[in-house]
């Protein structure tokens, strides 16, 4: 199984992001989606891990699936909240076994429901120094543009990611819009002696409902320029989604002149405007 460290040393890599699904129909439309993408090729592909690890078992299946029946390389989300240190150790252990060998190691949000437990590792750095202990992982972990919510300034948030980064392979971000968001951050973390990649995670906005979540999944709204770009298309979804599209391929376009190592599509397990994206920007296979 290719080691996702190993992939971005070699070149630009394109990968994608799925949840797990929930429903019997959910599934379907998953499976649709893998087939309709796997032919782009892409360098690997994450799965996403529940608040709490409420999608804990859904999500090692998938990742496992897939790695058994695709030529996809699978990384598996982890995430801290929820869960003891032995619990995440044996759940590393179980990822070794079946021979997964790229984690994405994740702090996760605050628990909503007090019947789930913070967990026993306090910040996501923990979580990279057990990947790293058991061994044999490619890991990664997540960066936010501007900040991250919990961080109390910008300044405190780059010391963090770079702490993280020195332990791991690469970072992926949360999705943002503006390319100098991103510039910005890869440029703070240079000036800390930090030159891990850090992939920029791209996620379209396919219909107006969307934009006020998308927002508070950000930690911050989603830009006026680019809200104004959808005004008079209230009445036309198709013209909302190549809208949607087109500033996504814009947004990366910028990303790979200004020195992007891939990009990572948050596909929401829907290939359409994923496929578009790529065409547009004249992607062939990305596998080396």
């Amino acid at each position: 199984m290719a080691r996702i460290g190993d992939l971005l040393r070699a070149g630009r890599t394109y990968s994608f992001e799925f949840f797990p699904p929930k429903t019997p129909g959910a599934r379907v439309t998953l499976a649709n989606t893998l087939r309709e993408l796997q032919p782009l090729a892409p360098s690997f592909v994450s799965v996403t891990y529940g608040a709490g690890g409420s999608t804990r078992e859904w999500t090692h299946e998938l990742v496992v699936g897939m790695l058994h029946t695709t030529t996809l390389t699978p990384m598996a989300h982890l995430t801290c909240v929820g869960h003891s240190r032995l619990d995440l150790a044996e759940i590393l252990v179980r990822y070794r076994r079946a021979g997964v060998d790229n984690i994405l190691c994740l702090g996760g949000d605050p628990p909503k429901s007090s019947d789930l437990a913070d967990g026993e590792l306090t910040h996501a750095t923990e979580l990279v120094e057990l990947a790293a202990a058991i061994g044999g992982f490619s890991i990664g972990v997540a960066a936010h543009p501007l900040t991250h919510p919990q961080s109390p300034d910008r300044a405190s948030d780059r010391s963090w990611l770079a702490a993280k980064l020195a332990l791991a392979d690469f970072a992926i971000t949360q999705f943002f819009f503006r390319v100098q968001e991103y510039v910005s951050l890869v440029d703070d973390l240079a000036k800390l002696g930090c030159e891990k990649p850090v992939l920029p995670g791209i996620m379209p906005i396919t219909n107006l409902k969307s934009v006020e979540r998308m927002g508070e999944l950000a930690g911050y709204p989603v830009p006026t320029e680019v809200v104004a770009r959808f005004e008079g298309l209230e009445d036309d979804p198709d013209a909302v989604r190549r809208e949607g599209v087109q500033i996504a391929t814009e947004l990366c376009e910028k990303l790979l002149a200004e020195g992007a190592p891939g990009l990572h599509f948050i596909t929401l397990n829907q290939s359409l405007a994923t496929r578009e994206i790529h065409a547009r920007l004249g992607l062939g296979p990305s596998t080396p």
